[in-house]
């Protein structure tokens, strides 16, 4: 049989043959992908012509259409049902990948054509979007040592492919060990606190690994737990955070100590290698923030109040606790409720049963979408995803035009990775004709059947994030594939995701959605404006534990190639002590060992980039209620100026286009409670 990555798929918008691809057609599709890519960039390097913008660029971005098919799906697979073979062949593919992304950026010939066009550019009659196009690649290659010497380049390829090999490592280390101290419950008792579809979650997942009778708790991808919130029984508070924090410091076949010190250490010599003192250097100098000084400056502006904060936070729930024990990291999510409760009368847990799962989604996510940019989605259930649980639909403009395809993925399982996440397996560009398949992933725990899964206020925040990332991705509309979807700086891509956890609690959508799943009765108007009137509370805590990953980014990322460290827990702890966010109480969000953003996700050097868009958020917040809130006109700006141009323009000036100026620190002060 052929297979079915060698040619477009003939499925609606292209959408993947899951049902025939097998794990025999990823290594072939790759090699000829990878075999194919570098022909054609050997076609443009072969030419006598004097390099053009037609004659470099256009049959640059056309290149690598095979490998873009079969990488897409594979990495989807890979993070959202990984098995046995995945885990092995992406540790085979990761250093081939790395040497033909080499290949290409380390093409002197190539390097040549595109800064042969890049220096004529002024002169040139293109359209703003080609001459952007020029100056990415310019740019991009340059950093990435385009324009080194012969040695410097093999060593950079070295460094290149090992890395690769780490990082994935350290990802499939991080899977193993959160499913190995998953925490078994022998006792229904223990589990007192949870709701019914909570414990029925847990007997499944129990009863997956074959352990009827028992009750299985699951682990998050951060350092807390949403169970720690209601869980009674402190000693198993106490084992579940203690399983967290244990991930990857164990010893044995999964421990990434050793992997987070020589992750580190290469990418310091690397960056070394390419001109920059420090990785963080080489990292921002490509984003808009353009320095770690920068970053820097904003942290230590948010971090002592944050701390200052959650210390009086704490002395509050240590007075309710009293004498009896000393408040630790498992008991704060519990006793802030009480105090939440106590001081604001609000209870977070109140707010489930009108949080069910589907309701949320059609009524809640998609209705918010077809108010604010008149789209509509409709589920496709004659084409098949690659798992049984993923849901397809197919999104719908305004006037009947279609946009694309949308894969929702709700519910956690052993495959898939911790966390939440966007994917994309085609992207819209007018150059090649490609249509747009964006997938939304979460990690939900599945209920029994014939049980309601009903959704914590978290986890409808997430689907609401994660559906503003599924948006941008739809709603780029280019020319070139180089731009397209969430294409842009990485310390702005999380802007549009989170300007569209607004709706989540706009009066005119939380009415359509939240509803009690059993009465049908609408949820209390009551308990938003308490949460409201409660929403800087926790917030020295939510923002302390961000700032301690951020900052242990920043640090593990701002060593030189001369510097030596030998102890992953005795430079967190330094690290953490010198921002002033070394509380017990408040551990980081995620420790080095877990931290799968910067040591596995691309986001290196670059997990402040959600407080850092959050700045764009939370003055785009202030616009849109400034402006006549949800309105089909604010969402068709918002949409035409910002999330329809994808990459195409620098995403500040974009920014700019619709606020009409630059952002303003001062409302995510205000929304932290950090003014």
């Amino acid at each position: 049989m052929t297979n079915p990555f060698f040619e477009p798929s003939a499925l609606p918008y292209g959408l993947p043959a899951f049902a025939s691809i097998t794990d025999d057609d990823y290594r072939p599709a790759f090699d000829r992908g990878f075999a194919d890519q570098l022909a054609e960039i050997s076609k443009i390097t072969n030419l006598a012509d004097v390099p053009t913008f037609e004659n470099t660029f256009i049959p640059l971005e056309q290149s690598g259409q095979l490998l873009e098919r079969v990488s897409n799906v594979f990495d989807n697979k890979s993070s959202a049902d990984s098995n046995d073979f995945t885990n092995a062949l992406e540790e085979e593919i990761a250093p081939l990948y790395a040497a033909h992304s080499d290949a290409i950026r380390l093409d002197a010939r190539l390097y040549t054509r595109i800064k042969t066009v890049h220096d004529q550019l002024a002169s040139l009659d293109l359209d703003p979007e080609s001459k952007y196009l020029v100056e990415r690649y310019f740019t991009e290659f340059t950093i990435a040592g385009a324009g080194l010497g012969d040695e410097e380049k093999s060593k950079l390829r070295d460094y290149n492919q090992r890395l690769s090999t780490l990082t994935t490592r350290f990802e499939k280390n991080l899977l193993a060990d959160t499913n190995d101290l998953a925490v078994v419950i022998e006792d229904v008792a223990e589990l007192d606190g949870l709701g019914a579809g909570e414990i029925s979650a847990a007997a499944e997942a129990a009863k997956e690994r074959g352990q009827d009778g028992k009750y299985l708790i699951t682990l998050v991808l951060p350092t807390g737990h949403p169970y720690l919130a209601s869980l009674t029984n402190r000693s198993v508070r106490e084992r579940i955070m203690a399983a967290s924090r244990s991930r990857g410091i164990r010893g044995g076949d999964h421990d990434n100590r050793e992997l987070v010190l020589e992750i580190t250490k290469l990418r310091a010599e690397r960056a070394r290698l390419l001109g920059f003192a420090t990785h963080a250097a080489l990292v921002t100098a490509d984003e808009t923030a353009r320095t770690p000084e920068a970053v820097d400056i904003m942290l230590r502006r948010l971090a002592p109040p944050a701390a200052r904060n959650a210390k009086a936070e704490q002395a509050d729930l240590q007075e309710v606790i009293g004498g009896e024990f000393d408040l630790a990291s498992w008991d704060w999510s519990l006793y802030s409720e009480k105090v939440r409760k106590a001081k604001y009368d609000v209870d977070t847990s109140e707010m489930r049963p009108y949080f069910e799962a589907e309701r949320v989604l059609e009524d809640g996510v998609f209705y918010a979408a077809r108010q604010l940019y008149g789209i509509t989605l409709t589920e496709r259930s004659d084409l098949v995803a690659y798992h049984p649980d993923v849901r397809i639909f197919e999104v719908f403009d305004e006037d009947g035009s279609a946009i694309g395809l949308f894969l929702y993925d709700l519910y956690t399982r052993d495959s898939k990775r911790g966390g939440a996440w966007m994917n994309s397996l085609s992207s819209q560009n007018s150059l090649l004709g490609q249509p747009t398949i964006v997938v939304n992933n979460h990690n939900v725990p599945k209920p029994s059947a014939g049980s309601p899964t009903l959704l914590t206020y978290d986890e409808v925040t997430t689907l609401f994030h994660e559906f503003g990332h599924a948006l941008h991705g739809l709603f780029a509309h280019v020319t070139y594939p180089r731009f397209a979807g969430t294409s842009v700086f990485r310390d702005f891509v999380e802007f549009p995701s989170q300007v569209n956890e607004m709706w989540m609690l706009w009066p005119e959508v939380l009415a359509n959605y939240a509803v009690h799943h059993e009465t049908g009765e609408p949820m209390p108007r009551e308990f938003v404006d308490k949460l409201q009137a409660s929403s800087s509370f926790n917030e020295g805590f939510a923002t302390s534990e961000y700032l301690g990953a951020a900052m242990l980014d920043q640090a593990w990322h701002r060593i030189t190639a001369d510097d030596t460290v030998t102890s992953v827990e005795d430079f967190e702890a330094a690290a953490l002590a010198s921002f002033g966010l070394d509380n017990p109480a408040v551990p980081p969000r995620y420790s080095s060992t877990y931290f799968a953003h910067t040591f596995a996700g691309g986001y290196d050097a670059g997990y402040y980039s959600y407080i850092w868009s959050e700045v764009l958020d939370a003055d785009t917040v202030d616009w849109f209620k400034e402006n006549g809130g949800m309105t089909r006109a604010n969402g068709d700006r918002f949409r035409a100026r910002l999330l329809g141009v994808g990459g195409s323009r620098n995403p500040l000036e974009a920014f700019r286009d619709f606020r009409g100026r630059d952002a303003e620190i001062e409302p995510l002060l205000k929304r932290r409670g950090l003014n």
